[in-house]
């Protein structure tokens, strides 16, 4: 079985790069990020056609995640228990704040659905924005949360085969950015981030992906601006937390580099497993 996760950066103006990857890659069950469409505007015929099943979920022009699997899909959950909303601490006019904070936002940033046996988590992981940012509280409330129940899966059950998929926004080392001085005071390089990441190996999980590609600057994403993918100024911020029992079936991972080429190309490409049966 073959599985893949890819921030696509707007399903909708990438559909026929994403059906045309599945067909020419063999992929089984792919995890999308950042699809940027409610449920009624995804475009699901596509996948359709081409032999797949859809769950997905999106509120807005904003965020949206989805499993397409052609190894069916079943017990489809649209956020994770205890998952975290946003809320923005809000401002009167002269920047004092106000009586009632405003409630959070639910968002949608994870989706789970059991495909071929593995349940597979669809996630989007808030960016953080700055380190001095209501958003980067909320990403670290949001990746503690994250683990609690990731481990509590495994306590529930050890044997489970869990894969937890997605753009994680962090790099957890060094070597995951062009040049980590550029990031100095930025989000996703904070030792707060990199720990919050690292502790789902306390949790009982493995992250495959780098098991099977150790080597320093593989990279997942690119910007679009000056000309960060010919120059190889990239970031690796695309990773698979496996659940023990899933690890032990990983054979091989790539990462699609090319699908970073090309007109209409999305800034992420495609982190892909083999399994054994």
């Amino acid at each position: 079985m073959r599985i893949a996760t890819w921030n696509v950066n707007s399903i909708r103006a990438r559909v026929d790069r994403v059906v045309a990857f599945l067909e020419r890659s063999g992929t089984d069950v792919l995890a999308i990020q950042e699809t940027k469409c409610r449920d009624d505007q995804f475009p699901y015929l596509a996948f359709e056609a081409a032999g797949y099943e859809v769950a997905h979920v999106g509120f807005s022009q904003w965020n949206g995640v989805a499993v397409i699997s052609r190894v069916g899909i079943e017990d489809v959950a649209p956020a994770f228990p205890g998952q975290p909303g946003f809320a923005k601490p809000a401002t009167t006019g002269d920047g004092e704040l106000p009586g009632d904070a405003p409630d959070p936002v639910h968002e949608a940033r994870a989706l789970g659905a059991t495909c071929g046996g593995v349940r597979v988590w669809s996630l989007y992981v808030p960016n953080g924005r700055a380190v001095d940012d209501p958003h980067y509280t909320y990403k670290l409330a949001w990746l503690e949360a994250l683990r609690a129940q990731a481990a509590g899966w495994l306590a529930h059950d050890p044997a489970a085969q869990v894969a937890l998929v997605g753009d994680w926004n962090v790099a957890p080392l060094d070597t995951d950015v062009w040049d980590v001085s550029v990031f100095e005071g930025s989000t996703h390089v904070t030792p707060a981030e990199r720990e919050a990441f690292a502790a789902f190996a306390g949790a009982g999980y493995r992250e495959v992906s780098r098991e099977h590609l150790p080597a320093e600057h593989t990279y997942t994403y690119w910007d679009y601006k000056q000309l960060a993918f010919p120059k190889n100024k990239g970031m690796r911020i695309d990773f698979t937390w496996a659940s023990p029992a899933l690890a032990a079936r990983v054979g091989a991972v790539t990462i699609d580099r090319d699908e970073r080429k090309g007109k209409g190309a999305s800034d992420h490409v495609p982190v892909i497993l083999d399994l054994a049966d």
